[in-house]
């Protein structure tokens, strides 16, 4: 009986450390929603007449209201192209610099309040590849081509930053809302949802990770069960700090688009697409039952708890699976388009720290000036990528000076050796400085490009940026000290001849004051006279002596040089 009493006790306490959750239909998930994947491109194109050029292709449901507004009235000059196969109504609201083309064979209809109307009725061909060499024919390229389902209202503003992508538009599947210059909120797709939450425990951690950043760290669990027909799936994580455990059928593969701030595994395929690189199954697991994939995500994770469970039957062939509690709010199916220009796309987080000795032991203060003779060596680090350690290759150093005229000069480096164990997630390089001593600039932006590589396979991992103050070394000679005065000292020493020369005046001006002394300019006028004392006055002398007073005066003269002494006496 005490055995059965022990036994029963043990299983409480094996279920209360590895809380479970049984999942329930919901109609909506407050983690996941889910998208179909679209066909567009986007490109840097920006033509001679300083406007881009946009196609936006309009998609809509059945049962969808087909009505929608473009709100472009903050928007830089562009040519809109608007293509459909549906009868739908737009509304819009564009600047002078915007114009609108619309095929005369659409059935689209727009309409605006403005006094000026920039909408150009024209004939185009209506498919997606055609449509593309039309508008390179007629306006030299295309800036992008983005497909938008159900669309309600598509907002712009200013396009602000640097452009990116190729020179030419090429339609392949994508997820719009991660192009780089469009941002879109689109209406999630109808699947059925499983989801569950266990309950929280606030004086447990989530995780037992090695350090607080995994102790803080979300787990989500993702089970598609195996008579779903999905097979492929892209997945994007709209949360920090997150761990993600994948579970599908056998054949199915899920591709990341940006795995920088997750941990994640699966017992299918995943894809790399900035990498190029495929991670095989990382565990087995042919049960798809919720408390098997549960009890096997805590096990992996080495984890008390998880954050969430779904299970899901979405529909199509290419789907966006997304993460995050962010998900739009959707009202009467509204979706909302805001065309940008923004910066590049996700990269890893990479952080540079300097040093001023080989043995990387005393990081480098930002504002701390480096002479230009000396070698600094960089510390550049990055972080993991799922349950992959990524390298880090360095390709190129520059450094920008900062000023009106700013200056780029290539920086050589020298790659310095550091075990794996001592620095798994970073590279160590060094730098000479001697090419800036000729350059007047002392602040400059060191700036590095690496690439980020899992075995032979590697992919772009953006750019590392520091601060970096230079100063001119100070010229020693043999036997003499350098002294290398700043500001304050070069002030003291001004401050000090300054008053040195002030007391040397008060005291010449005391001397006079008490004993008579001439001044500088009596004291001249007495010595041109021979006068030794200001008090004697000199007596007038005749212009012309006589001839007998210049030969007594000469012979005078010869017998002062010949006996100076006698002369003295």
């Amino acid at each position: 009986m005490d055995s059965l009493i022990s036994l029963l006790c043990l299983a409480v306490v094996v279920s209360a450390s590895h809380p479970m959750c049984d999942p329930v239909e919901v109609s909506d998930n407050s983690w996941i929603y889910v998208r179909e994947m679209q066909l567009g491109c986007w490109t840097s194109f920006v033509g001679q007449d300083k406007a881009e050029v946009h196609i936006l292709k309009l998609n809509f449901a059945a049962t969808d209201v087909k009505m929608f507004s473009l709100k472009m009235n903050d928007a830089r000059p562009m040519n809109l192209i608007i293509t459909s196969r549906d009868t739908a109504y737009g509304l819009y609201k564009i600047n002078a610099g915007v114009n609108i083309y619309k095929s005369n064979a659409s059935t689209l209809v727009l309409h605006s309040n403005e006094p000026h109307s920039n909408v150009h009725p024209i004939d185009f061909p209506g498919e997606d590849e055609e449509l593309l060499r039309w508008a390179t024919r007629r306006f030299g390229g295309v800036t992008s081509f983005t497909t938008v389902e159900n669309l309600k209202v598509l907002l712009s503003r200013p396009t602000e930053g640097t452009k990116g992508g190729s020179g030419e538009c090429v339609l392949h599947s994508e997820d719009p809302s991660e192009k780089h210059f469009i941002n879109i909120k689109a209406t999630p797709l109808t699947s059925s949802f499983k989801s569950c939450s266990p309950p929280p425990e606030p004086e447990k951690q989530q995780l037992r990770g090695p350090n607080d950043e995994d102790a803080a760290s979300e787990l989500h669990i993702i089970n598609i069960p195996e008579d779903a027909n999905i097979r492929n799936l892209s997945v994007r994580v709209d949360t920090r700090k997150s761990s993600v455990f994948l579970r599908g059928p056998r054949g199915t593969t899920w591709t990341f688009l940006n795995p920088q701030h997750t941990k994640f595994c699966s017992n299918n395929e995943i894809v790399l697409p900035a990498m190029a690189h495929r991670i095989q199954p990382l565990f087995e697991l042919s049960s798809d039952q919720a408390e098997d994939v549960q009890k096997k995500a805590l096990d992996y994770f080495k984890a008390d708890t998880f954050t969430s469970y779904t299970e899901m039957r979405p529909e199509g062939s290419q789907l966006l699976l997304v993460l995050g509690r962010d998900t739009p709010a959707v009202t009467e199916t509204v979706t909302e388009a805001t065309l940008s220009t923004r910066t590049e796309p996700h990269q890893m987080p990479l952080l540079m720290q300097l040093y001023t000795s080989p043995d990387f032991h005393s990081p480098l203060d930002p504002n701390t000036k480096v002479q230009s003779d000396k070698r600094i060596y960089a510390e550049i680090s990055g972080h993991t990528l799922g349950d992959i350690v990524l390298t880090i290759k360095v390709m190129s150093c520059f450094v920008h000076s900062k000023g009106s005229c700013p200056v780029v000069q290539e920086l050589p480096f020298i790659p310095e050796f550091c075990s794996s164990n001592l620095c798994p997630t970073s590279t160590r390089l060094s730098f000479s400085l001697d090419q800036l001593q000729e350059l007047s600039s002392t602040t400059w932006d060191l700036e590095c490009s690496v690439k980020l590589c899992y075995s032979e396979k590697c992919g772009d991992g953006g750019r590392v940026k520091r601060n970096l103050e230079v100063t001119q070394p100070c010229q020693q000679t043999l036997n003499t000290p350098c002294f290398d005065f700043g500001l304050p000292g070069v002030l003291g020493i001004a401050f000090g001849g300054f008053l040195i020369g002030v007391l040397l005046i008060g005291a010449l001006w005391f001397i006079k004051i008490k004993t008579g002394y001439p001044t500088g300019l009596d004291m001249a006028s007495s010595l041109s006279s021979g006068c030794p004392c200001s008090g004697a006055k000199q007596q007038p002398s005749s212009s012309n002596p006589s001839a007998s007073e210049n030969s007594s005066a000469n012979a005078s003269i010869g017998s002062t040089q010949s006996t100076p002494t006698s002369s003295m006496a």
